[in-house]
């Protein structure tokens, strides 16, 4: 009887050190993920970089687009209602026109460098998302080894109680029969 109590709880100590085994693989299989996914690099910026991201999110904004509406209509009313002496932009407004290419020129480059550094971050996000759809990979991993582990080992009991069972079934038929 006592070796039966011994069998069993080394089956389970052996048991208990194979579950062991697979957290503590899983632990050091994610170890390098979460350490990514908790320190991220900092983003250092350039001064031009904050130049352009300030104007890009200026420039692609209702407020950019309300407020320069109200400075061309100014423009073109002050140009056209008041005396020609105070005119400095007269009607086909050469001025106002080459003012508005200037700003166009030069607002399109700051905008599209704003942009290459948005598309930089957003790679970096997914790159963070892949780390944690991996994360729940392993963990879903371990967890498949885990109840593995204890079907197999439920297995294995259920059969030893089986065989035991059907020894003391044998041993019942044999006291009957004699």
């Amino acid at each position: 009887m006592k070796t039966d109590t011994q069998n069993i709880l080394q089956s389970e100590k052996n048991q208990l050190a194979k579950l062991q085994k697979i957290v503590n693989d899983t632990i050091d299989e994610e170890k390098l993920i979460v350490e990514n996914l908790l320190h991220k690099p900092e983003e250092i910026l350039t001064k031009g970089q904050s130049i352009s991201d300030k104007v890009a999110s200026f420039g692609g904004s209702w407020k950019f687009i309300i407020l320069f509406g109200v400075i061309l209509f100014i423009w073109i009313l002050f140009n056209t209602l008041t005396p020609k002496i105070l005119n400095f932009d007269p009607y086909p407004f050469i001025l106002m026109n080459l003012i508005l290419s200037c700003i166009a020129a030069l607002q399109a480059p700051i905008i599209m460098m704003s942009q290459n550094r948005q598309e930089e971050k957003d790679r970096k996000r997914g790159e963070n998302d892949y780390l944690i759809n991996l994360k729940a990979e392993l963990e879903l991993r371990s967890l498949h080894q885990k109840i593995d582990l204890l079907l197999e080992e439920q297995i294995k009991v259920l059969f030893e109680s089986q065989a035991k069972q059907l020894e003391i079934l044998k041993s019942i038929e044999k006291k009957v029969n004699i």
